[in-house]
């Protein structure tokens, strides 16, 4: 015997050709064998039957409206609230967050806000480069980074007071309430208003924010021999070629972390900045403080050679996280600490290891840790080049050939991006985000040609373009 909510679906399915009149009868007919607890949905199908077809045809066939019991049913009002009642008040419909959908997904939510998605919108503001955007892109347009980054949960502020234990504020909802749209987060991957599982366990649904300039995880999946044997299999689930959330969301957990992490920085230990002082004893102050501040530990694998460490904290430098003495910046709690752009030993350690376990479900652990520890090397290749191409750059300011453009605190300064002043610097840009990022991500994820040609290929071309042009300025200046 059919389910109540099928005569419900088949009412509204008739109602668009019966008029205006015919619409509300038969949903009031179709409403009337649910629990009275129910009579708060009909007046919504009533009307947005005719307002919006789509989002309750999509409701009617979601899990949310066909559960074995009634009373888990999740109707209108428990997400929309129950004083928007006419067309003039639509603004009296309240708009879903992120708690929600925790309401009934407790450990989904509690995982989420432990995750990076969480912390996406906050990381977005803290780009230097951002706040130069139009409005219209970055704030209530959602176009650009806040199209993707508004999974992030709004109102959180990174603390800049140097305290590299301090905790992220929450401003309590101000923020959020200046946003309508976009707060859910949760339908990101789970889309309004199926919400299905099915979908947000399918790579695609990954496919619109993990794609395109500096990180193209997209197209590194589905061009690897995983993606290409996802793709020929029918793209059904629990076949052998793994997933995005195969990998990234291991047994559904929704923190979504990787070891390296997005920029593929790690946060150095102290006695890794402990041993660069041995090849460059100059340095052995700033070092020495730095260092106090430091984790103590080891890296899975890839415990840094005092050359990496250096390289790396160049790196950090240029992007405005170490000062010109390589302390602490505002940014390095900001960014590293509070944003989570950086891993230390412990984190990473365990992130590592849940990784490895997860990929010797299909590969010997003697192949997995022969993959893992080659695409290191190209981690710690790309570094060093990179390394070099910043060094020559710095060392135009500090012999007055570049001047620090008025407003900047540091210079160069990786994270002023497309705002840089010089073709120079364009490049530097270029490498930490488009290059650098293609050349791990690709080898980390199998896909070799990507890897080459669209990453190693081009931060070597820039590299040797940085090299040149500081040769020639130089023979300007003389």
């Amino acid at each position: 015997m059919k389910s109540p909510r099928w005569l419900l679906s088949v009412c509204c399915g008739l109602l668009i050709s019966l008029g205006q009149t015919g619409l509300s009868l038969a949903a009031d007919m179709a409403v009337k064998t649910f629990d009275e607890d129910q009579a708060a949905n009909k007046d919504c199908v009533g009307c947005h039957i005719n307002v919006t077809p789509g989002i309750v045809k999509q409701h009617l066939d979601s899990p949310h409206a066909n559960t074995k019991k009634f009373e888990d049913e999740v109707r209108c009002h428990d997400c929309h609230g129950v004083e928007h009642k006419t067309m003039e008040d639509f603004a009296k419909s309240e708009m879903p967050t992120a708690e929600t959908c925790g309401e009934c997904h407790k450990k989904q939510l509690k995982q989420h806000k432990a995750g990076k998605h969480n912390l996406g919108w906050m990381v977005m503001k803290s780009q230097i480069a951002w706040h130069g955007q139009p409005g219209a892109i970055t704030e209530k347009g959602y176009r650009g980074c806040s199209g993707c980054h508004k999974i992030g949960q709004k109102g959180l502020m990174g603390v800049t007071d140097g305290n590299t234990e301090a905790e992220l504020k929450y401003d309590g909802g101000k923020e959020a309430s200046g946003y309508r749209y976009g707060n859910a987060q949760c339908d990101a991957c789970h889309t309004r208003h199926s919400f299905r599982k099915s979908e947000a366990k399918d790579p695609r649904a990954c496919s619109n924010c993990h794609m395109g300039f500096d990180h193209p995880q997209w197209e590194m999946y589905t061009s690897s021999k995983h993606g290409v044997v996802w793709g020929i299999e029918g793209h059904l689930e629990e076949e052998r070629a793994p997933t995005c959330q195969t990998c990234h969301l291991m047994e559904g957990n929704h923190e979504v972390r990787t070891p390296w992490g997005f920029l593929g920085l790690r946060i150095p230990t102290k006695e890794n900045v402990l041993a660069i002082i041995e090849v460059a004893p100059s340095l052995k102050e700033p070092l020495t403080t730095l260092a106090a501040a430091l984790p103590s530990g080891n890296y899975i694998d890839v415990d840094d050679d005092p050359q990496w460490t250096l390289d790396r904290a160049l790196i950090l430098q240029a992007a405005g996280v170490l000062d010109a003495s390589f302390q602490p910046t505002e940014r390095f709690v900001e960014i590293v600490v509070q944003a989570q752009a950086a891993r230390g030993p412990e984190e990473f350690n365990e992130l590592r290891t849940q990784m490895k376990a997860n990929c010797n479900k299909c590969h010997s652990m003697g192949f997995v840790n022969q993959h893992f520890k080659a695409s290191d090397e190209i981690v710690k290749a790309a570094d060093h080049e990179f390394a070099k191409a910043i060094s020559a750059v710095q060392g135009l300011y500090k012999d007055g050939l570049l001047q620090k453009p008025e407003g900047w605190k540091y210079a160069p300064d990786l994270l002023q991006y497309y705002d840089a002043k010089t073709k120079i610097e364009q490049e530097l840009y270029l490498i930490m985000l488009e290059y650098r990022q293609r050349t791990f991500q690709g080898a980390f994820h199998v896909s070799n040609d990507y890897m080459h040609w669209y990453g190693w290929a081009p931060l070597k071309t820039a590299v040797n373009t940085i090299l040149e042009e500081e040769k020639r300025m130089r023979a300007e200046h003389e």
